[in-house]
């Protein structure tokens, strides 16, 4: 067998024009385009890439993209005040704080300080309820990028054994919670998890999300299982042993091309969904 590519590339990009349309609308209403700001605390290079590539994707589908830069000395109450003033601030629809903080600045407190109306990174404790419960509310987007990228791809869900492997808060566990609400049967492993290669092989459905380097084998996977790769480490190496999981795989995510895309194109999509609902 060889997989089939779950193409995220293609995918975000249908999402984008459609997230480009909304906002031009969106624009014809509020009389100012939709807002996604950025707080990001240090310059670490990494994070100051991937803000500025957001910000470029952000003004180019139509929308408003600012960026503001604290000290890496910053603390917990100044990061936690410039946040709750962008919350206050009507001309905002959508914050992100950048991940990682300094390690002195207490992220969750940060976290809590965006209210889960303008959450649309899916990182207050808000959202992951409303993702725990189906409720309404804004998903984790890497998370939602993958349930969307399933969907796109008539991917059956329901019924399906899926085994996530890792349980970050931004990734393993929402993404676990979201196939639940989906009506598969979910496994959690982790580093505490007893003969991983077993558990994969029983799985419909694997996500890797744990930032480790091929750590999944492709002989592990189940024939005509779907593989979805979370991870992206240096050298465009995901968390699956690629060739080899795609030689057992029915459908696979690619990476670089396949998570990725998707999760800015989410997040994108999320702060339209928040303007959306300031005009009703």
């Amino acid at each position: 067998m060889t997989a089939r590519i779950l193409d995220g590339t293609a995918t975000a990009q249908a999402l984008l024009d459609e997230t480009a349309e909304r906002a031009a609308k969106l624009t014809e209403q509020l009389g100012r385009k939709p807002c996604l700001v950025t707080v990001l605390v240090g310059e670490d290079p990494a994070s100051v890439t991937y803000v500025k590539m957001k910000g470029t994707r952000a003004r180019k589908y139509g929308l408003e993209s600012r960026r503001i830069v604290l000290p890496d000395t910053s603390s917990t109450a100044e990061v936690v005040a410039q946040v709750e003033a962008l919350a206050a601030d009507d001309t905002v629809d959508g914050i992100l704080v950048q991940h990682p903080v300094p390690s002195q600045v207490d992220e969750p407190a940060v976290f809590e300080a965006i209210g889960a109306a303008k959450d649309v990174d899916g990182v207050t404790m808000a959202s992951f309820a409303a993702m725990g419960l189906g409720r309404p509310g804004f998903q984790s987007c890497t998370p939602g990028g993958i349930i969307r990228l399933l969907d796109a791809y008539e991917v059956p869900l329901a019924g399906q054994h899926a085994v996530v492997v890792g349980r970050s808060p931004i990734l393993g566990k929402p993404v676990g919670l979201l196939l639940l609400e989906r009506n598969a049967t979910v496994t959690y492993c982790h580093s505490k998890t007893r003969d991983l290669a077993e558990v994969v092989r029983t799985a419909d459905v694997v996500v890797a999300a744990v930032g480790k380097p091929e750590l999944i084998r492709g002989d592990w996977i189940k024939e005509g299982a779907v593989v979805v790769d979370g991870g992206y480490n240096p050298g465009n190496v995901g968390d699956v042993e690629y060739a080899a999981a795609a030689e057992r795989a029915s459908w696979i995510t690619p990476v670089p091309g396949g998570v990725g895309p998707m999760t800015i194109a989410t997040l994108l999509a999320q702060t339209v969904d928040a303007a959306a609902a300031r005009v009703g």
